[in-house]
């Protein structure tokens, strides 16, 4: 079967290969289910894998697939499959449990081992390819009716994991009401982020470079929060005007903005990073004020990464609620369509252009 691949370090190494089938009987004691591959969405972490940044083949493999946000369709499930059936709609999470106490308790996403084993970003293949198969508890059913939109699951479930974290951290403070939330940065996650806590009623910022009106700008006003250009109002300016900022996520890959949203988070506030940024970026801060802010305000600052089962599921429902809210926003979110594995490169280029659109989708398959 066909698949694309790179091979981890060498830039630019994307290539469509032949693969190995797989069958339900590659997992052991009737545990194995076959999934058809219908669409992969694609993201910065794919582009940093194609440009050599990181990424890590599977053992005995040279090669790695690419892709991880992924939504297909059960074609078989082994004798002792009972979770699932021939023709369910299903995510696989992305990151499998590894050895650490976490791992062993169900929370592969809060891992101490020194290397994740994540599809098509370390360790295991990816999902940009026509079928695959893993164990059921690595998959999570989704219903008929979001299948248009399926592929948006993973992504959200990062938003979720962050968000859930943030409400879990603030249980400290036995009665918390956040009423305004910031998010820093407009593209897929932080618009999937907006959309999250505008489900939880919060007024909602984001803020993003560009000068509204765009598509981005727009989807923001159609959920009900205020856009704000940060070529335009600094995040000082916006916080005297529109907060305090209970709640920030942050979701620009820009390191330096952290230091400044530290600086204007409201008191028993939590700011949430949910970027991973790589390079060697340096800047002065003010961090007299910054700790003094923190200590007298009783602040908090978590970082989250990846997602776990329930993530994945609470994902779902959102997405169930926000079509129903918000009928035809979440379709908006998927700016560019490309047809076929063979147009991978296509969908590459794109992705590391300018403008980049919001989601990228490759439409590998269509149901039977």
């Amino acid at each position: 079967m066909k698949a694309v691949a790179v091979f981890p370090s060498k830039a630019h190494s994307a290539h469509l290969r032949d693969i190995p089938a797989v069958n339900v009987s590659d997992i052991p004691g009737g545990r194995g289910v076959q999934v058809k591959v219908l669409k992969v969405g694609l993201c910065g972490t794919d582009r940093e894998i194609d440009a050599g940044d990181y990424g890590a083949s599977p053992p005995g493999s040279e090669f790695l697939v690419l892709g991880h946000e992924n939504f297909g369709v059960v074609q078989e499930v082994g004798s002792q499959v009972t979770q699932l059936a021939t023709g369910d709609y299903v995510v696989a999470l992305v990151r499998h449990p590894g050895s650490s106490w976490y791992d062993e308790l169900g929370m592969p996403d809060m891992s101490i081992d020194s290397q994740y084993h994540e599809h098509g970003i370390s360790l295991l293949h990816g999902f940009l390819t026509e079928y695959y198969v893993d164990l059921p508890e690595q998959m999570v059913k989704v219903p008929a009716g979001l299948r248009d939109f399926g592929v948006l699951v993973e992504p959200l479930s990062v938003v979720e994991k962050g968000v859930t974290q943030a409400y879990e951290i603030q249980r400290r403070l036995r009665v918390w009401r956040p009423k305004v939330a910031a998010v820093l940065g407009a593209g897929p996650i932080g618009l999937l982020a907006a959309l999250s806590l505008r489900l939880r009623g919060l007024d909602v910022v984001v803020f993003g470079l560009e000068e509204p009106p765009h598509v981005n700008s727009d989807l923001v006003q159609d959920l009900g929060g205020r856009y704000l250009s940060t070529a335009k109002t600094s995040l000082v300016d916006a916080a005297k005007e529109f907060g305090p900022f209970d709640l920030m996520f942050e979701a620009t890959g820009y390191s330096p903005l952290v230091f400044e949203a530290m600086e204007v988070l409201g008191k028993n506030g939590v700011l949430v990073l949910a970027s991973v940024t790589s390079g060697n970026r340096t800047v002065e801060v003010p961090a007299d004020a910054i700790n003094m802010g923190f200590v007298l305000g009783n602040k908090v600052v978590l970082g989250s990464v990846n997602a776990n089962r329930l993530d994945y599921e609470t994902a779902v429902r959102d997405l169930a609620v926000a079509e129903a809210r918000f009928p035809g926003w979440l379709p908006r979110l998927i700016t560019l369509r490309v047809e076929g594995l063979e147009n991978y490169r296509q969908a590459l280029e794109i992705l590391t252009g300018n403008p980049r659109p919001i989601k990228i989708v490759i439409e590998i398959a269509q149901e039977d």
